[in-house]
């Protein structure tokens, strides 16, 4: 028998589930909005996705290392990211793109395998 589970170095935050309202990373259940990097997880401070700013993203640029890509999880279905954002992608300073939040847990563990400098900002489906 072959093992194909993702070799990632002890400690990383591994998406393993998602429901209504909650997320479960490595073996712990969070409840609403949340900021999963690859060596820890946040609650991230934000209401819904039509409230999302420039300034939503804060934590994530302060982030050591730095973030090149944030996967954003809009929720049950892919939305268009809002005018400010999209005007303020520079700003931003990493590629942010916007998917429905099941997508966003996949992309986000397969990134983290690759040792992609990578955060998912969920909100919860």
């Amino acid at each position: 028998m072959t093992d194909v589970t993702p070799q990632v170095a002890a400690g990383t935050k591994l998406i393993q589930s998602y429901g209504p309202g909650r997320f479960t990373i490595d073996g712990t259940v969070y409840a609403g909005p949340v900021l999963v990097f690859a060596d820890r997880v946040e609650a991230w401070q934000v209401t819904d996705f039509a409230s999302l700013t420039v300034d939503s993203f804060a934590p994530i640029r302060a982030a050591i290392p730095a973030v090149d890509v944030v996967l954003l999880g809009c929720g049950p279905k892919q939305l268009f990211l809002p005018r400010s954002l999209r005007r303020g992608r520079q700003e931003i300073g990493f590629v942010l793109d916007a998917m429905e939040t099941g997508a966003a847990c996949r992309t986000f563990n397969v990134l983290l395998t690759e040792d992609r400098r990578v955060c998912a900002a969920l909100l919860p489906v």
